[in-house]
């Protein structure tokens, strides 16, 4: 604080200057650090207990801290405040930040869902009106916001024995949807394809340490993950062709079947005193089989997430998957169990497609994800630019279908996990 005296006349008040608060550039916003607030609204003026507005004064991004006192205010000179009012004082600015931010919070989640709601319902013989405003509303409600964490890492092996059916194209979307959200992300690619490796921008040839060295040759998890180019908070242990040989190598193994889930403990366990952060979801994307490989991503994962094309051919490879997965709780790993299937490649326009999610949908009600991800070119174009849709296309139909997918994956952990809790307490 500067404090600027005028000496002539000598009766003339002390005058006193606020500084401007600092701004600081956090992920594409503007965060001033004297009010402590953050909104992605514009035009906002909140009035907090100490008689200040905090007042968002750019588009979506910026927030700055105007007094209602004017900068002239005649003060009488009196000895400095002691260090408890000083506190005391901080404790006051700070709740009253708090409360600000909470308040615009709940007045932007509320003005969210009355924007959505007001877009006008399409007939349903504009079968593309309808979609339209469908993405309009996911645009409204899903843009800029951040999914809660889980209380601990949740390990997902996405699965399908199945070829086609969208498992490493929902693996790595899912991902950067989570990881754009605010939340941190592993994806462990143990295909011999490497395609999830590609889609993430992470090298994959063959002298790159991989996903191999860790499950023959025991390397530390840590040594082969690498973080994406394009999306912070998201990482990934790489595979390489090398993992063809793998399940040769892992028949004559010790523990065979659990080495994975040896490296990925080992590796939340040092995680914390390591630079890379502890990660709040662990995505496996595995081959189109259900070999070693895929053995070890079940024993290793407590979540299975399935993708289901919605053609007849998804329902038989479904069923022989479900086989499997028994026999893995009944000898390897107990906790192991379905908890999300995503239905990939809808087409509205065709009646198999309706009837086929209708099919899992009655068998699996809780499991199966209300959103559902159409064919979309946007989605098979992007891997070609080593990205994923998210951020090769961010508006298109597939991205909002993925970016509301993650969103239900993220509040149903998040349910799951407090429920355990409560039901103790009482």
């Amino acid at each position: 604080m500067s404090v600027s005296r005028e000496t002539e006349p000598a009766t003339r008040p002390v005058t006193e200057e606020k500084p401007v608060p600092e701004a600081v550039e956090v992920n594409d916003a503007t965060v001033v650090t004297d009010a402590a607030v953050v909104t992605d609204r514009a035009d906002d003026d909140v009035v907090v207990p100490d008689g200040s507005h905090i007042v968002v004064t750019e588009s979506a991004t910026t927030v700055s801290r105007e007094t209602t006192q004017s900068s002239e205010a005649e003060i009488t000179p009196m000895e400095a405040p002691s260090e408890a009012a000083a506190s005391d004082t901080q404790l006051g600015t700070a709740a009253a930040a708090e409360d600000a931010l909470a308040a615009v919070v709940s007045r932007e989640t509320d003005e969210r869902a009355e924007l959505a709601s007001s877009l006008p319902i399409a007939d349903r013989d504009t079968p593309l009106a309808q979609a339209v405003a469908a993405d309009a509303r996911k645009r409204i409600a899903l843009t800029g916001r951040v999914f809660p964490k889980p209380l601990a890492t949740r390990v997902l092996t996405v699965a399908n024995q199945k070829g086609g059916v969208g498992k490493t194209t929902t693996t790595v979307n899912v991902a950067a949807a989570l990881a754009q959200a605010g939340l941190t992300v592993l994806v462990i690619d143990i295909d011999p394809q490497g395609n999830a490796s590609t889609a993430l921008g992470i090298d994959h040839h063959a002298e790159v340490l991989s996903i191999y060295d860790v499950l023959v040759e025991s390397t530390p998890m840590a040594d082969v993950v690498a973080e994406c180019p394009d999306i912070p908070g998201l990482w990934c242990a790489p595979a390489t062709i090398d993992l063809a040989g793998a399940e040769i190598e892992l028949v004559s193994l010790v523990a065979r079947e659990t080495r994975l889930q040896k490296a990925i403990a080992a590796y939340l366990e040092q995680a914390p005193t390591s630079d890379q952060p502890v990660p709040d979801y662990i995505l496996i994307d595995c081959p189109p089989s259900l070999g070693l490989l895929t053995v070890n991503a079940f024993v290793a994962a407590q979540e299975v997430f399935i993708p289901i094309q919605c053609e007849y051919y998804a329902l038989e490879g479904l069923s022989q998957l479900l086989k499997n997965i028994e026999l893995i709780r009944n000898h390897l790993n107990p906790t192991l169990h379905v908890s999300t299937i995503l239905l990939t490649m809808y087409d509205g326009r065709t009646r198999l497609s309706a009837q086929v999610a209708d099919e899992v949908r009655n068998h699996f009600p809780e499991q199966v994800l209300r959103n559902t991800v159409p064919r979309s070119v946007r989605i098979s174009e992007a891997p070609s630019h080593g990205q994923t849709v998210m951020t090769y296309d961010p508006n298109s139909s597939g991205a909002l279908s993925y970016l509301g997918a993650a969103a239900e994956l993220a509040d149903r952990g998040a349910a799951t996990a407090v429920h355990p809790t409560a039901s103790t307490q009482n």
